[in-house]
């Protein structure tokens, strides 16, 4: 009979792990008569500062970016692959050719007939000049183009940053009102958005907007896209007087208030449009090869209105349009940007709040459209990019802008090569803003209502509610409360209150994590959950536990209570059924990433708890960096020999080994 040497030991003194051969009972291994006894070893010696670097590196650089600089002898070289990483263009910059500027100039063309259209209108949902879409369509752009890594992100304002800035700040500002402050108020949020991206890039901190989980966005947007809806029914009704508020209650008593302001000239034109773009829409989506349908159909809509308008223009007086739009580029706006009074607060505020929200639909966009063409968009890269284009954007009279999922799909669709397609659409946004710019005097406002409807009602994703339904239900419940929060409360009070169910999940799962009862499944050496697998079998004398979570400070206690609780539960079961004794614990730490010191404590109590119950405490396969917290606490010493294992499989083993020996001395 071999005694086990399965003790703890430091990897980095000695070559090879020294096994122990021990015959084991053919119950316990079914009929497999040897089983080799590892033991456990400590991670390889590291100091302090080689521990911080390392955990450091793996927070903040997982996709290590600068690796290839490392095998580079050449200091141009190193230059140059330090240029391409911070400028994407010197990378794929000398590779262009012309057969790829055809393709680029296509979609280029092709995302422009939208983005014009929907500038006007986004940049009249957050209640500025139609002209700030127009140059928030511009600059932008050609920012990206430099510095981001998406081939097919296009970009230019988005719905929902212009619904919330233009909530945000109306709250407190009124835009008819004063104006002037209003549109200082618009830049300085834009450029708060700017840093406050820019510097989630730069300190590759881009985790933090991974608290705006899918089931959030998917509530938010839902309620957003409900509100921007109703809100537009002031365009397509014609109402003059309309509410500033953005609640569910408030909107509606302001619609059925003004029934005298209703136009039927109005209304006619607008649901006969938006039918039309809905119905483009439809098609594009259900053949794919028409997307140019859905391209076109805002700027056909704008063409088609606007001749309307002028031709009909004595004899429907109650249809407002535009009217004067200034030509030419985009004037400074440096000077306008706000850094003191009372209303800084709500600038940065804004700001954060749309940064976030752009930020996230920016990168999703990338990502999503990268993946269908296998290349990988860098999201520090992208944080980067992005904020750098909202800092120069609020210095030249541009507001929040990001990727469009709308404009991008167009894009990819219409078979864009790089980002020179948006140096296109930017090209013929110039050519738009200095000579176009009188066409668009008649152009209706009811158009433009339409034309937001159109774009937001593809934020209404049940099937994804109905899928988190199905899958989690505290997901849809950060759901449903981010969509009654932006449509009864506020959007950004809907998004708090989202973003906070998100956290409670979050700490739900730290503070009360999963633990579960493994058995045996019959001739393996394989343990799973007895309530998961009905063929796992309980072992006789053994209560094995798993626990599938780092063992925290914020979780300790209840582990403690959980585990006694299912000892005691053990124990009557036994006693009931007059089982065998129960002996020993084998806590299965396969899924316990991390321990801190009251989780060290917690199991030294919980060890000393059950000696005291002559109840022996095991540890099946504590990760790395578990073993040498538990070793540096000096906690494992009062294991001893026969206190930490491999696997579970080795525990039941080399244990069962011990008792059948025991057994067979005391027999005379």
């Amino acid at each position: 009979m071999g005694l086990n040497s399965n003790r703890v030991e430091d990897f980095s003194s000695h070559e090879e792990n020294t096994v122990v051969r021990i015959q084991i009972p053919e119950s316990v291994l079914n009929n497999n008569p040897n089983m080799e006894i590892h033991k456990v070893c400590l991670p390889p010696k590291q100091t302090t500062f080689q521990k911080f670097k390392r955990r450091v590196t793996d927070i903040f650089f997982p996709d290590n970016p600068l690796h290839g600089l490392r095998y580079q002898t050449s200091s141009f070289k190193k230059f140059l692959l330090g240029l391409q990483f911070f400028l994407p263009i010197f990378q794929w910059g000398p590779l262009y050719n012309v057969g790829l500027l055809k393709s680029d100039i296509i979609s280029g063309l092709t995302i422009a007939s939208l983005a014009i259209p929907q500038g006007i209108s986004y940049a009249k949902l957050a209640n500025l000049p139609p002209i700030v879409g127009l140059y928030s369509s511009f600059v932008p752009p050609l920012i990206y183009s430099l510095l981001g890594s998406s081939r097919h992100l296009a970009v230019g304002p988005v719905s929902i940053a212009s619904l919330v800035m233009g909530s945000m700040l109306s709250e407190a500002v009124s835009p008819t009102g004063d104006p002037i402050l209003y549109l200082k108020l618009a830049f300085t949020s834009t450029f708060f958005a700017g840093v406050f991206q820019a510097s989630l890039g730069i300190l590759r901190l881009g985790f933090i907007i991974d608290f705006l989980s899918k089931a959030t966005l998917v509530g938010f947007m839902a309620g957003a896209a409900v509100i921007v809806s109703l809100q537009q029914l002031k365009g397509l009704l014609g109402i003059v007087h309309f509410t500033s508020k953005m609640q569910l209650p408030a909107v509606m008593s302001s619609v059925f208030s003004h029934t005298d302001e209703w136009s039927w000239q109005t209304i006619v034109m607008g649901f006969s449009f938006l039918l039309f773009m809905l119905t483009t829409r439809h098609i594009s989506m259900k053949w794919p090869k028409l997307f140019w349908l859905s391209a076109a159909a805002p700027l056909t809509s704008v063409i088609l209105s606007t001749l309307l308008v002028f031709l009909l223009k004595s004899k429907s007086p109650h249809i407002s349009f535009i009217g004067h739009l200034p030509k030419g580029l985009n004037p400074p706006s440096a000077n306008m940007l706000y850094f003191s009074g009372e209303s800084l607060a709500l600038a940065i505020k804004t700001g954060i709040i749309t940064g976030i929200l752009s930020l996230t639909e920016g990168v999703a966009v990338g990502r999503t459209f990268a993946s269908l063409q296998n290349y990988q968009v860098d999201g520090n890269k992208e944080m980067m990019a992005i904020g750098i284009m909202n800092i120069f954007g609020s210095c030249s009279s541009c507001y929040v802008t990001t990727g469009s999922f709308s404009r991008s799909a167009v894009n990819y669709n219409a078979g864009a090569k790089s980002a020179v397609s948006n140096i296109i659409m930017a090209s013929a946004v110039l050519v738009t803003l200095l000579f176009l710019m009188p066409l668009f005097y008649y152009t209706p406002n009811v158009i433009l209502a339409a034309i937001i409807i159109t774009a937001v009602i593809g934020l209404i994703d049940y099937q994804a509610a109905w899928r988190l339904w199905k899958v989690d239900k505290l997901d849809f419940l950060a759901c449903l409360s981010s969509f009654f929060g932006v449509l009864f409360i506020s959007v950004p009070l809907g998004l708090a209150i989202a973003v906070g169910v998100s956290v409670f999940k979050i700490l739900l799962h730290v503070t009360r994590p999963n633990t579960m009862v493994l058995g045996n499944i019959p001739g393996t050496q394989i343990y799973h959950s007895i309530n998961r697998y009905r063929e796992a079998l309980r072992v006789p004398s053994f209560l094995i536990l798993a626990v599938e979570s780092p063992m925290y400070f914020a979780n300790s206690t209840y582990l403690q209570e959980r585990i006694l609780r299912l000892i005691r539960e053990e124990e009557e079961k036994i006693a009931a059924n007059n089982g065998t004794t129960l002996k020993t614990i084998i806590l299965d730490m396969t899924a316990v990433t991390a321990i801190d010191t009251s989780g060290i404590e917690m199991v030294a109590e919980l060890r000393k708890m059950l000696d005291k119950k002559s109840l022996q405490l095991v540890l099946a396969n504590p990760g790395g960096t578990v073993t040498e917290k538990l070793q540096q606490s000096k906690i494992l010493e009062s294991f001893g020999l026969n206190g930490v294992y491999l696997s579970v499989g080795e525990a039941v083993a080399d244990i069962s080994s011990l008792y059948k020996a025991q057994q067979d001395q005391a027999q005379p």
